[in-house]
């Protein structure tokens, strides 16, 4: 007899009640997830993180008091909290605060105009571990690099960025390159001619070796450090 999977714990921090209400009965209507608990700020969410040690985290950027990116540092800051994912709620898709929840630690991000089912697979992906990264975000990523001028120049050897990337294998660049690019694991095993489990392990290889938390800290550092430069075109 096959053992039922455990529900995915999901917490919800905004500090619109009836937001919250909104997601809460459209989570709890799913049979692989429901919801632990309601946070109104970001402290709130880490303090409940830490109770009831949610799997993935549903956090407004913007709220009163201790905001969503603040709440994200202190939940991916804490070690014991570390297989717990957050996936950022925005307004717009591609928010001015977005590249810092990355660097904060977030697993990706989602517009609040999102449809039911959106919301539903960035539960399940998050909870997958994997990253939420839709092309357009990806897009916007890169528009905000070019912005602060991140592809200015490549890193100088002896530098952090270079000494980090030095330990990765060529293929892991590779790797690296196509998934800043936005490709999926399918895709990216669909460009290199592998499959999708051995894209996987070079994804997984070059996270640990660069002590990336997930795929979306990936984006970022290919980004800053100029492996990948941004075109403006």
């Amino acid at each position: 007899m096959e053992e039922t999977p455990t529900p995915i714990r999901v917490l919800l921090a905004d500090d619109q009640a009836l937001l919250r209400s909104a997601f809460k009965v459209l989570v709890d209507s799913e049979p692989d997830m429901h919801v632990v608990g309601e946070a109104s700020d970001g402290a709130q969410a880490y303090a409940l993180a830490r109770d009831h040690r949610a799997d993935v985290v549903l956090m407004d950027i913007r709220m009163p008091g201790t905001d969503g990116l603040a709440g994200t540092r202190m939940i991916t800051a804490d070690p014991e909290l570390a297989a717990v994912r957050v996936v950022m709620l925005t307004t717009f898709e591609v928010d001015e605060y977005v590249v810092q929840a990355l660097r904060a630690g977030a697993s990706g991000f989602l517009g609040k105009g999102a449809e039911p089912e959106e919301l539903l697979n960035a539960i399940r992906v998050a909870a997958a571990g994997e990253a939420l990264l839709s092309p357009a975000a990806t897009k916007g990523l890169i528009a905000t690099f070019l912005a602060q001028g991140a592809h200015a120049e490549p890193p100088a050897p002896g530098s952090a960025h270079a000494e980090r990337l030095a330990a990765l294998t060529g293929r892991e660049r590779e790797v690296l390159v196509l998934v800043a690019a936005g490709l999926s694991n399918d895709g990216i095993a669909g460009r290199l001619e592998v499959s999708p489990l051995t894209v996987k392990t070079h994804v997984n290889r070059a996270m640990a070796k660069l002590g990336a938390r997930d795929r979306a800290q990936l984006v970022v550092i290919a980004y800053e450090s100029g492996l990948v430069r941004p075109r403006a075109d």
